[in-house]
């Protein structure tokens, strides 16, 4: 690295640790002359990146907002704070931005130092036991998800071992196409080698997952996208519960409220009826009570029972809590 990239860069750092930099200052600490100061200055406007001067006595430099994201540099402990969070949002502790997480996470464990990279997994193994998901879904590991959306997003082929509800499992040789992040899972969807077909695969099931670091020509996925592609396969397996209920709401405001994870219908008057499928009924339990509206349980009977337990359960959590004497 030359001299003059060398000082851009540290330049650059400087820039973003402090909103404001009087020029004399930043010349300063960079060892060099207020002009070498403005060629440098000049030269990352020309990479993008937005440097606001002021000129005068008082005259200095801070790096503004521009209309587009340039490339940032980070210290070591804001390389590991930003890993941690992408890692705990791609495994749904935040919803709706997973597949977002997953991508950004990819592009910071790529350039990513190993001794870095060991930080996060004990921070992240520290922590696990306290990351609460609204979604009652499998955690996934976010090392394999970032790794699976580098092959997908370099086209490289993977293999792994995949295990079926049974237990069975076996090995897959696939090109992976993409990432989706449904009802509360992760899925891939890839070109399976042994099967000569599209297929997807639910990623907490996926074991020892590699990259053969072999490029493929992508293929053309018989759906519209992705995820109409999963909804499709997920849509032909056999779920414990296929939740229905008639929710005393409009549409859209359902739609808010559950996401993606459920479909919805208007039935007109105001109402809409809403469908889930779940292997468990804690979580068409908990997306319900959060709509925040009056609705009647068409399907299963089993959620009436398991509604009817929570509210005892409730109730007496509220009756035990008024009954106490004040401290």
């Amino acid at each position: 690295m030359t001299n003059t990239s060398s000082r851009l860069l540290r330049l650059l750092s400087l820039l973003q640790t402090h909103r404001f930099w009087p020029g004399a200052e930043l010349a300063d600490r960079l060892e060099i002359s207020a002009r070498t100061l403005r060629r440098d200055v000049d030269r990352l406007r020309e990479l993008g990146y937005p440097v606001d001067a002021q000129r005068g006595v008082e005259g200095g430099y801070q790096l503004a907002a521009g209309a587009a994201m340039p490339p940032l540099l980070l210290d070591d402990e804001e390389a590991v704070a930003l890993a941690l969070g992408l890692r705990l949002a791609a495994q749904g502790t935040v919803a709706g931005i997973e597949e977002t997480a997953v991508r950004a996470l990819a592009k910071v464990v790529q350039v990513m130092p190993p001794r870095l990279r060991r930080r996060v997994d004990a921070l992240r193994a520290a922590i696990t036991s306290a990351v609460w998901t609204t979604g009652g879904g499998p955690l996934v590991d976010a090392g394999t998800l970032a790794l699976i959306a580098q092959a997908c997003r370099d086209e490289e082929r993977l293999r792994f071992v995949y295990a079926a509800p049974d237990g069975q499992t076996t090995p897959r040789h696939v090109e992976p196409h993409r990432l989706v992040s449904l009802g509360r899972r992760w899925y891939l969807v890839a070109y399976d080698l042994r099967r000569d077909d599209w297929r997807t695969f639910r990623v907490d099931r996926i074991q020892s997952v590699r990259s053969t670091e072999v490029r493929f020509e992508p293929r053309r996925l018989p759906a519209a996208d992705a995820v109409a592609f999963v909804r499709a396969s997920v849509g032909t397996l056999p779920a414990s519960y296929v939740v229905e209920a008639l929710v005393r709401a409009p549409a859209e405001v359902v739609r808010a409220s559950v996401g993606p994870w459920a479909s919805v219908e208007d039935v007109g008057d105001g109402e809409c009826r809403l469908q889930m499928r779940s292997d468990n009924l804690d979580w068409p339990t908990l997306a319900l009570g959060a709509v925040r509206a009056e609705f009647e349980v068409l399907s299963p009977p089993e959620l009436k029972d398991h509604l009817n337990e929570w509210a005892a359960r409730f109730s007496r959590a509220t009756a035990s809590t008024s009954s106490r004497p004040p401290a």
